[in-house]
């Protein structure tokens, strides 16, 4: 593995990565609205399926350190089950069936989540490159980015939500192809074993904070991350101007995860994630006191432009915290995160439904993020910058 560039180890991390999340994750989002137009699939029964699949999330994590598996095994395995589980929705209409692949797609998400962020910066830490680093981590934002702009082609096509569907899946087993031999063989026995040495998490302050607050995101973000679409479909009917939220929200996520290498760096990581949770709250709440696609668009930039970079904060975090334990930590707070995720969506859209709006879940979203902000700046260093 030493023999592969550090580059092509960066592109493979953040390949994996566009996968699980990009697809795995959020093509669900930007595909909503056809599916409510061409499936009658309503608001409430949209967030049962985004809920199943960050059900799957939250039960990958707690697996992932009993998985007995290489590293790049784990992923390359992931990749291929998001593949056939999202080009499968594509070939039927069964709701139960949906949920089911949606669930499979969410437990290789997450295994993704753990097992490639870990196999990218172990891989690199010899080129000491923070930049290298980013670019593994701008795979969410670049694969999100690439997942609103296919939908948004689609759209002005006027495809349906299953083609739509089987052109993702299909995208999925391409990438994954792509990236195979650099992933395989590259796993260790020595990394693996590790893990099975693992005991658990030394519960200390600081990482039942880290847990807390990285669930406080999960919750806080997932409601304008399922719905955004959604969201701006409900202001301006054309495609192709409502089109747009979910690419914005994607190029946000992959400039800021970028641009969080260099520019982070000076300032201490506890103040950093708490200005970024104030940051997506203000994001969260905005379209609740402002209608148009200039509020939704704000909301895009400022959640989008965050959450990828408290994903970054929290891993460093963990590290510091937990040191050879960090797998289990950041399992732990994976599973917070994916449990916040599973509240969002049901709970916005039995409101919606009620005739509510979303208004009720952004504010409930929006004051969770402020409290764990203040709890993130107690916790930081006297004189921290």
């Amino acid at each position: 593995m030493s023999q592969i560039p550090a580059l092509r180890i960066a592109f493979a991390g953040m390949a994996a990565l566009a996968v699980a999340m990009g697809i795995g994750r959020f093509a669900f989002t930007p595909i909503l609205p056809m599916m409510q137009d061409d499936a009658g699939l309503t608001v409430a029964s949209g967030g049962y399926l985004a809920s199943a699949n960050y059900l799957g999330y939250f039960v990958g994590s707690l697996l992932a350190t009993r998985l007995r598996v290489r590293d790049d095994a784990a992923v390359l395995g992931s990749m291929l089950l998001i593949g056939i589980a999202t080009l499968l929705m594509g070939f039927t209409g069964d709701y139960f069936v949906w949920l089911l692949l949606r669930l499979v797609a969410g437990i290789a998400n997450a295994w993704i989540a753990i097992f490639a962020f870990s196999w990218a910066l172990d891989r690199l830490a010899s080129a000491r490159s923070p930049l290298l680093n980013s670019l593994s981590f701008a795979g969410v934002g670049a694969g999100t980015m690439v997942a609103g702009l296919v939908c948004l082609a689609l759209m002005r096509l006027g495809a349906s939500s299953a083609q739509a569907w089987m052109a993702f899946g299909l995208l999925a087993l391409a990438v994954t192809a792509a990236v195979w031999t650099t992933y395989a063989g590259g796993g260790t026995v020595r990394a693996a074993a590790a893990r099975s040495q693992i005991r658990g998490i030394p519960w200390s302050r600081d990482a039942r904070l880290l847990v807390f607050c990285f669930g406080a995101a999960g919750f806080g973000y997932i409601i304008p991350a399922t719905f955004l679409p959604a969201m701006a479909r409900a202001v301006i009917q054309d495609p192709a101007v409502f089109g747009w939220a979910w690419p914005v929200f994607g190029l946000a996520a992959m400039l800021s995860t970028l641009l969080a290498a260099t520019a982070l760096s000076r300032f201490a990581p506890r103040r950093v994630w708490m200005t970024c949770h104030l940051v997506m709250a203000f994001g969260v709440v905005i379209p609740v006191f402002s209608t148009g696609m200039a509020a939704i668009v704000t909301a895009a930039l400022c959640v989008g432009g965050t959450f990828m970079v408290i994903t970054l904060l929290s891993i460093q975090e963990a590290r510091a915290v937990a040191g050879t334990q960090v797998i289990p930590l950041t399992a732990a707070m994976t599973a917070a995160f994916a449990l916040g995720q599973i509240l969002g969506p049901v709970a916005a859209g039995l409101l919606v439904d009620a005739g509510l709006g979303f208004a009720g879940g952004l504010l409930v979203a929006g004051a969770v993020l402020a409290f764990s902000a203040a709890l993130l700046w107690r916790s930081s260093p006297a004189g921290a910058a």
